[in-house]
Parts: structure tokens; C-alpha cells; sequence
């Protein structure tokens, strides 16, 4: 019983069925939750709202704590089911490793951080961990496994791209603080300070607060600016590429393979036809058989040669009738 509630947990909260009505809650549930768990962070910030609508934000907060913890400890209990984390201890200690269950334990883990030690400011802060529930909806939406499923498949061209903009902005900074350090050193004092220039202008964000005086700065300024506005489109190209690629790859499997076609009963009329020609077909073979002993004698008194007609006469009628 146990090793059977164990699969039916593990596939009701690490697959999403419409189907299965357990299933299906388990989504609604997360997800609804989520969004609640989310709003009411966002407005907590408000306070007016903060203080007008203390108990209700609390007893989302805690409602969200305590189901999310359930389901974490379920995921945990149920999860040696899969033959990957078979092992009892190795086993789940490698299942909470993952990426979406990491992302489960942070969502719920600050709450208790905070209840053990009310005193430290920096635990405090860790309450930002409570937006990482929204990563739960990736478990539950197609979409956003898509996008998670593109960024896998294209790392290699992703990461090659970013590599290059790294490159390219050590090397701008670079140029641009030899060539601005000398007129304005407290916009340019370093290199790493003229790293927030050469990203604002990659980008082509320019907020304007730092920007090149010299001509020599001027021209490196603008020669980048040019160069960042094709470099930045090609991780969106690269993504976008991808994300059509998969889908086109998930249509492609959607489609039902073809029903096979299972052969017709022969009517009473075929019937008759097939067996006429079989009747025919054994007076032969018996005329054959005959005329073969009369003719050879008692050295063709042999039934594996009968078979062998027997065969050949079935396999005759096989390809004429296409049966």
C-alpha cells in the first residue's frame, strides 16, 4: 500500500494531468495560492494598506506557509518512488538539490529562519525569497517549461554571446577610462567605475548621468553604442529562434500517430470464393501427389514433400486473395 500512495503522491505534485482531478487541484491549488501569496507581499509594502489589512495579509501568509510546507515534505517522503532518487537518504538528499525544489525550500525556508532567530537584521531581509514561489508555476505551466527548455538547448550559442559582450565591455571600460580619466576623474576614476558606463551604454539605456567630454571618448562612446544595439539583439534572436523551434517540436509530437487499420472480415460471398479455391487447389495438390507416385514410383512416398505442396498451394492462395 505504502509503495503505491508513494507513486500516486510523487505523480499528483511532479506532473500536471488534466485529467486527474488530484492532479488538477494540486495545480489550481499552487497556483492560486501563489498569485495571493505574491499580491499580498507587493501591497504589504504599502503602508497604509499594510496597516489597514494586517490580519488578512498574515493569514494569507500563513495559510501559503504552512500548504507549501505540507507539499514539501510530501515531495521529500514521495519522491524515492522515482527510480532516480531510489535511495533513502542519497537519494531525496539529491531530489532537494534540484532547481524547482531548492527554489520550494527558499520560498518557505526565511519564515523559519525568522522564528529561530527573531534577532538577526540579515534574516530579516531574506523575506525577499518569498517572490521564489512564483517559480512554482513553472512546474504547473507548459509555457514557461518551454522557455526553461529553449535557454537549455541553445546554452552553448547563449553563452558564446555573453562571453562576447563581456569582452567587449572590459574592453570599452578599459579604453574609455584612459581616455576620460585625465577631464572628468570622478566620473571615470577606475576601471571597474567605468564598467557602469559601458553597460548603461551597451544596453542603450544612456541614463546620462555619466557620459565621455573628450573627442577621442566621443567617438569610442558612439562606436559602442552602434555596436551594443546589434550585440544585445542577438541573445533575443537566439531565444526566439529556439522558442519557435520548440514549439514547432511540441505541435509535431502532439500530432496522433495513425490508427491502424485492421483487415476486413471477408463476406459469406468471399467466403465461399476462398474455399472453392482451396478445395481446388487440395484436388490438385492430390492429382499432383498421384500422378508424382506413378510416375516416380515409392521414392516420392515421402510427407515432408506433401507439406511442402501443402505450403506452396497455401501461399498461392494468399497472394490471389491478398488475405
Amino acid at each position: 500500500m505504502s509503495p503505491s500512495l508513494k507513486t500516486r503522491v510523487y505523480e499528483i505534485l511532479e506532473s500536471s494531468d488534466p485529467q486527474d482531478r488530484l492532479s488538477r487541484f494540486d495545480d489550481i491549488s499552487v497556483t492560486v495560492l501563489v498569485i495571493l501569496d505574491v499580491s499580498a507581499f507587493i501591497l504589504q509594502t504599502s503602508q497604509s494598506l499594510s496597516f489597514q489589512y494586517n490580519r488578512l495579509f498574515s493569514g494569507i501568509e500563513l495559510t501559503v506557509l504552512i500548504y507549501f510546507t505540507i507539499l514539501y515534505i510530501l515531495q521529500l517522503w514521495s519522491c524515492t518512488s522515482d527510480a532516480r532518487y531510489r535511495h533513502p537518504i542519497w537519494g531525496r538528499l539529491r531530489y532537494a538539490l534540484t532547481p524547482l525544489v531548492l527554489a520550494d525550500l527558499m520560498a518557505i525556508l526565511p519564515f523559519y529562519l525568522m522564528a529561530l532567530f527573531p534577532d538577526v537584521a540579515l534574516i530579516k531581509e531574506t523575506e525577499i525569497f518569498r517572490l521564489l514561489r512564483l517559480l512554482k508555476l513553472i512546474r504547473y505551466s507548459q509555457s514557461l517549461q518551454a522557455i526553461l527548455q529553449v535557454i537549455a538547448n541553445k546554452k552553448d550559442e547563449l553563452a558564446m554571446t555573453f562571453l562576447s559582450v563581456l569582452i567587449l565591455l572590459i574592453f570599452a571600460s578599459s579604453v574609455m577610462y584612459y581616455a576620460e580619466n585625465g577631464a572628468q576623474p570622478e566620473a571615470f576614476p577606475n576601471i571597474p567605475a567605468a564598467m557602469w558606463w559601458g553597460v548603461v551604454t551597451l544596453t542603450t539605456v544612456g541614463y546620462g548621468d555619466v557620459y565621455p567630454v573628450t573627442t577621442l571618448g566621443k567617438f569610442f562612446g558612439a562606436a559602442l553604442a552602434f555596436i551594443g544595439i546589434g550585440l544585445f539583439a542577438l541573445p533575443a534572436g537566439i531565444i526566439a529562434s529556439g522558442f519557435s523551434e520548440e514549439i514547432q517540436k511540441r505541435k509535431h509530437n502532439d500530432i496522433p500517430p495513425p490508427a491502424e487499420t485492421q483487415p476486413a472480415e471477408p463476406s459469406p460471398e468471399r467466403e465461399q470464393e476462398i474455399a472453392g479455391h482451396i478445395e481446388q487447389s487440395a484436388e490438385l495438390m492430390k492429382l499432383c501427389v498421384e500422378t508424382a507416385k506413378i510416375k516416380m514410383g515409392d521414392s516420392f512416398d515421402n510427407e515432408e514433400i506433401i507439406r511442402d505442396l501443402a505450403v506452396a498451394i497455401y501461399q498461392e492462395a494468399v497472394r490471389k486473395f491478398n488475405l
